[in-house]
């Protein structure tokens, strides 16, 4: 017989299913990422109506049958309604959900990408950070959850810790300006491209630094300047076609909403 369980997570996407049910996906602290059918939750005075909206966060009791879960309750805590009072914001949300979606996995340790989540939907709801530098800290940060994040303190060549001017997006990390001379002069073998190596400030690497290594909590702590934005903004739009094998839907409706 299946039993019932009480898990913590936000509601990442939900369809509809016959007349008057919907099919969640949530990314829970307990279970990683679940799919449970909510039985009644379409109908005007359901209880479930709007606790199995994306963005809904909180507690969800299910039953677990023998393939699938089942909502029968649910306690929200958070339904981040703020974000539909801004277009762009809310956009860059689902983009944030359709991330998650992507990455996480059933039965995975997903609490750091939960958190990470959460937090960036609150950071995206505040004006005190542009929606730009919340996005780069979102991506920067979830590839490092993941495992895919760049060696940030260390040049990868010769390991040290001093001059660290060069980043390199297809390398996956930071170069001395020794070591990047000396790839681009070895005869033989594959080429190096001379764009193979970005020369970054040195606010963009403690910025970079700072995100990879900062706990999900203290990461919307701080700002940056135009110039170093733009720096980073291009950094993990190359990062991202490289390590990103996914179109993301949300991001190219994101992408038309900046060209008008």
């Amino acid at each position: 017989m299946g039993q019932s369980v009480v898990v913590t997570g936000m509601v990442l996407t939900a369809m509809p299913i016959s007349e008057y049910d919907k099919r969640i996906t949530i990314l829970t602290k307990e279970r990683g990422k679940i799919s449970a059918f909510a039985r009644g939750a379409r109908r005007p005075n359901s209880q479930l109506l709007a606790a199995t909206n994306p963005f809904s966060f909180g507690e969800f009791e299910l039953f677990e049958g023998k393939s699938s879960y089942n909502v029968s309750r649910a306690s929200i805590h958070n339904y981040f309604r703020e974000l539909t009072l801004d277009v762009d914001a809310a956009y860059m949300g689902f983009y944030f959900l359709e991330f998650a979606e992507y990455f996480c996995q059933e039965n995975n340790d997903e609490k750091e990408m939960l958190k990470l989540l959460y937090q960036s939907l609150r950071a995206l709801e505040s004006p005190s950070f542009s929606k730009e530098l919340v996005r780069v800290i979102f991506e920067l940060k979830a590839m490092t959850i993941n495992g895919e994040g760049p060696s940030m303190f260390s040049c990868m060549h010769c390991h040290k810790t001093e001059e660290l001017v060069h980043f390199s997006v297809r390398r996956g990390g930071m170069f001395c300006p020794e070591c990047v001379k000396a790839i681009k002069e070895l005869k033989g073998g594959t080429p190096v491209s001379g764009k193979d190596f970005r020369k970054i400030h040195e606010s963009t690497r403690y910025t970079m630094q700072y995100i990879v290594s900062t706990p999900v909590e203290k990461l919307f702590s701080f700002q940056v300047s135009e110039e170093v934005l733009e720096q980073l903004q291009k950094i993990m739009k190359e990062y991202m076609h490289v390590y990103v094998k996914h179109t993301f839907k949300s991001l190219q409706i994101i992408d038309e909403l900046q060209l008008k």
